[in-house]
Order: structure tokens, then C-alpha cells, then sequence
């Protein structure tokens, strides 16, 4: 069967976390090898690393959305300490949405680089949030030296010269299920265009279900839909699509291939 990892998704929001043995039940039936579930808030931190320690397929990143606002503002010391977790594999969500904070862009801007200097100290890459700002993105992840440790630039909807733009900086550029919707044209330029070794595959659920699920609460299972929409669009197989998306994410989180790695071989 094709094995595939969902590169971010919120296994702790509602919705999925009372139904968790469920979920891996349809992921292992899907083709799903594991997943990353990505942190938000320090406070629900002790939650998403519980669930990452639970399940061996499972593994986590910590940091602070930028969508909020208030809650508690992390530090270099406090990011560092949860991000030594075996279980983490990245430090985020983190980066700039200036969406939902327009007024704020000096606060967000100062968190994003708190983050990526403790992923810098940490020697682990990033999950990257960015909305509406992808020029101060870019040139945030450029001054604080983050190429050093890479990551994913998440969801990604921006053009496809802001992708290459991320590419070049080390990143790797991860695809929702908005790349299955008819209208997403310029998600669909990014998914036949960029090369597939910088590609990864993502869900966000229990956000943006793909096609058919579109409107529904989303889960890993559903990655498969995305790595479909990704294959139609590059017109190659879906199995190639899966074997470098899977690759990609372990070439960039080797604390993952050893669990993973023996799910996805052939």
C-alpha cells in the first residue's frame, strides 16, 4: 500500500482528540505511515507532546501561533527546554499573519524571531505560519539565519515565486487540501512547478478538508485526497507523489525515520 505522513496537523483540537484511536485506525487503513501534530500555545503544549509520547507514529512540534494574541509569550529558554523533547521534531507553528493582526506587526515580528533562534539553538527546523506577509517572512528567516535548520513553509498559498524564494532558504514547501479545490490556481502553479524534492504533504486538520471531504471536519486519513490532487496536477502517480513527499519529510526530521522509516519501505 502507499505510505504517506501528514506533515501538519492539530491532533489536540476538538474534534480529533477524544477520537483518537479512531483516527489511527483510518489512517493506518488510508495509507498513513504517521504524522507531525503541530503546537500553538504553551499552555496546550503538555497536551500535544502526551499525544506525540502516546503513539510511536505520532510526533510533535512546539511553539506559539502567531493568530494568538494572548496567551503566554514564549521565550528562547522556554521553547528550548520543551523543543529538547525527543518526541518534537520542529519548533513552531510560528511566523507572521498580518490577516488577523494588522495593528500588531512589531509584537508578531519579535516572536517570530524568538522562535527561530531557539530552533537555531536546538539545531531543529521550523514550521512556518504566513499570511498576507510573506515579504517580512522571507526577510525575517533570511536576518535570524534560518536557512541553518530549514523547515516547512506550511500550508502554503502564496505565489510560486514566494516558494521558490522559501526553497532557496532551505525550506520545504507543504500542501493542504485547498490544492484539490477548482479554484485554487495559484496553489495548483506551486504543485506542478516546484521540484518534487522540496515537496511535502499536509492536511492542517481538522482544517481545509480536501475534495471530497471539502466543508467537513478534516483528519490524516485525508491526506491521501491531497497527494491525489498533487499527482493529478503533476500528471505522475500518486505512488510517486508518496514516495517523495515521504522521503522529503524524513530527509528533513531524521529523529523521525527510524519509527517511519520501516512503515513507508517497500
Amino acid at each position: 500500500m502507499t505510505q504517506l505522513i501528514d506533515s501538519h496537523c492539530h491532533l489536540d483540537f476538538d474534534g480529533l482528540s477524544h477520537r483518537l484511536p479512531e483516527v489511527l485506525t483510518a489512517m493506518a487503513a488510508n495509507g498513513i505511515a504517521g504524522c507531525m501534530t503541530i503546537g500553538v500555545t504553551l499552555e496546550e503544549a503538555p497536551q500535544v507532546l502526551a499525544i506525540a509520547h502516546a503513539y510511536p507514529q505520532i510526533f510533535a512540534s512546539v511553539g506559539v501561533h502567531p493568530e494568538y494574541a494572548d496567551h503566554q509569550e514564549p521565550d528562547e529558554a522556554i521553547l528550548c527546554e520543551l523543543g529538547a523533547d525527543p518526541k518534537v521534531l520542529a519548533i513552531g507553528e510560528t511566523g507572521l499573519d498580518y490577516h488577523w493582526h494588522k495593528d500588531r506587526p512589531a509584537w508578531q515580528r519579535e516572536r517570530f524571531r524568538v522562535h527561530i533562534r531557539a530552533a537555531r539553538a536546538l539545531k531543529k527546523p521550523l514550521v512556518i505560519h504566513t499570511r498576507e506577509a510573506s515579504e517580512d517572512t522571507l526577510a525575517i528567516l533570511k536576518e535570524e539565519g534560518a536557512s541553518d535548520v530549514g523547515g516547512i513553509l506550511h500550508c502554503f498559498t502564496e505565489s510560486l515565486a514566494v516558494a521558490q524564494a522559501g526553497i532557496e532558504l532551505g525550506f520545504y514547501i507543504s500542501l493542504s487540501g485547498i490544492v484539490s479545490f477548482k479554484k485554487a490556481e495559484q496553489v495548483h502553479e506551486v504543485a506542478r512547478s516546484i521540484p518534487l524534492d522540496r515537496l511535502l504533504v499536509e492536511t492542517d486538520a481538522p482544517y481545509l478538508a480536501p475534495v471530497p471531504y471539502r466543508g467537513k471536519p478534516n483528519e490524516p486519513a485525508y491526506v491521501k485526497h491531497v497527494a491525489e490532487a498533487i499527482a493529478d496536477l503533476r500528471q505522475i502517480s500518486l505512488e510517486e507523489v508518496a514516495a517523495a513527499t515521504s522521503r522529503n519529510f524524513l530527509t528533513l526530521f531524521p529523529a523521525a525515520a527510524a519509527v517511519l522509516g520501516p512503515r513507508i519501505a517497500p
